[in-house]
C-alpha cells in the first residue's frame, strides 16, 4: 500500500500550467487560500477532497498522476538561520515568495542568503529591478552575475548548465507579466531544474493577498510587529511555511519541535497582547510558564547577519539545525526559564 505521506502535488507544473492561478481556482469554485495551503504542504495532498485535486487537474489540463507526484523527497537547503530552517525551510529548486511591507528586512535576509550559500558555491544572478530601491545596493554587492532583461537571465542560466546549483532573485513585475513563468518552463525544457527562485515584492502590495507569487514551494511573511520591537529576522513563525514541512520530507524530531514551538508562540502572542494592556500580574498562573518560554523562544530566534555586521557591530552567527532542534527543545522544557531576555538575543547557539 502506498503511503499518502509520500504524496505531494507537482507545483512546478502547475505554476506553468496556470500562471494565474488565483483568479483561476476562484472561477472554479476553490478558495485560494486551499490552493496555497495545498501548494506549500500546510494541508497534505492525502487530506485534500478529490474535488479539489480533480478541478485543480483540469485546470491544468493534465491528470491527476501528472499532478501528484509519489515517492519524491523535496531537499532543503540549510540556510544555517534558525528560524527559517526551524519553521520554513528553504526548498532547493522551488520558488520562494517573500511577503512584506517596506522597512521589514527582506532584503536584508535576501543579502544574507546570497552571501551564505554563494560561500558553499551557489552561483547568484540577480535580475535588476527597475528605479530606485533602498536595500538593492546590498544584494548587488552579493551577486555574481546581474541582468537586466529575462531573455539575458535566461542565456546567463543556459550557458552556466544544469550542474550547478544556482540562486535567482527577480522583482514580483516580472511575475505578474508571467515572464517568471516562461523562465522556469524554458529552463525546465533544457534540462535544467538546478535554480532556486526567489521573488520579492518592492512595493509591499503583495502583503494584502491571498495568494500574491502563484503556487511557492516556500513562503516568508514578514511581521510588522517582529520589526518594529527589533526582533530581526523579522520572519513570522506563525504564518511562514514551506513544502519541505509535508509529512514524507521531514524529521520527526524536527517536525514534533516546530510543532510544539509553533504552539507555544501562538499562545504567547494571544499572552503578549494581554499583557501590554493590563500588565503580566493578569495572566492566570497556569498561564505564565507558557508566557516565559515564548518571549525566551522569540528572543532565540533572533540572529546576527554577517552582512549586518559594519551596522550593529555583532559578529554574524550561523547555527546548524540540529542545534536550533536542540536549543528550541531545551526552551521549551524550561531550562532557561532563569535566563534573562537579554542573554537570548542576537546569539547563536545556546
Amino acid at each position: 500500500m502506498e503511503n499518502v505521506d509520500d504524496l505531494r502535488l507537482n507545483v512546478s507544473l502547475l505554476r506553468r500550467r496556470v500562471p494565474n492561478l488565483t483568479s483561476a481556482a476562484r472561477q472554479v469554485g476553490l478558495r485560494p487560500a486551499t490552493v496555497s495551503n495545498l501548494c506549500t504542504g500546510k494541508i497534505p495532498v492525502g487530506r485534500a477532497e478529490v474535488r479539489t485535486l480533480v478541478a485543480l487537474a483540469s485546470l491544468a489540463d493534465c491528470s491527476l498522476d501528472d499532478l501528484i507526484i509519489r515517492g519524491e523527497k523535496i531537499e532543503m537547503i540549510e540556510t544555517k538561520i534558525k528560524t527559517l530552517d526551524l519553521f520554513a525551510p528553504l526548498a532547493k529548486g522551488g520558488t520562494i515568495g517573500l511577503v512584506a511591507r517596506p522597512g521589514m528586512g527582506q532584503l536584508v535576509v535576501l543579502s544574507e542568503l546570497l552571501y551564505r550559500l554563494k560561500n558553499e558555491a551557489y552561483k547568484t544572478i540577480l535580475l535588476m529591478p527597475e528605479g530606485e530601491h533602498q536595500g538593492i545596493s546590498d544584494i548587488v554587492e552579493n551577486v555574481e552575475i546581474i541582468t537586466k532583461t529575462v531573455d539575458e537571465t535566461y542565456e546567463q542560466i543556459a550557458a552556466i548548465g544544469g550542474d550547478q546549483d544556482i540562486l535567482f532573485v527577480a522583482d514580483r513585475t516580472h511575475v505578474i507579466t508571467g515572464d517568471i513563468q516562461q523562465l522556469q518552463e524554458k529552463l525546465l525544457g533544457i534540462g535544467i531544474h538546478s535554480v532556486t527562485t526567489f521573488l520579492v515584492d518592492l512595493t509591499g502590495d503583495v502583503v494584502d493577498e491571498d495568494l500574491p507569487y502563484g503556487p511557492l514551494e516556500t513562503i516568508w511573511q514578514f511581521d510588522a510587529d517582529l520589526a518594529a520591537r527589533h526582533r530581526f529576522p523579522a520572519v513570522n513563525p506563525l504564518s511562514s511555511t514551506s513544502s519541505v514541512l509535508e509529512g514524507a520530507h521531514i524529521d520527526q524530531e524536527h517536525f514534533t519541535v516546530q510543532q510544539k514551538a509553533i504552539k507555544v508562540l501562538r499562545r504567547y502572542r494571544e499572552l503578549r497582547a494581554l499583557v501590554n494592556v493590563r500588565g503580566i500580574e493578569r495572566i492566570p498562573a497556569s498561564e505564565l510558564q507558557t508566557y516565559i518560554r515564548g518571549e525566551r523562544l522569540e528572543a532565540y530566534l533572533t540572529q546576527p547577519f554577517y552582512v549586518a555586521e559594519p551596522y550593529t557591530k555583532k559578529t554574524g552567527e550561523s547555527v546548524s539545525l540540529q542545534d536550533t532542534i536542540k536549543d528550541v527543545q531545551e526552551i521549551l522544557n524550561g531550562a532557561v526559564d532563569s535566563k534573562e531576555i537579554s542573554e537570548l538575543e542576537y546569539i547563536g547557539k545556546i
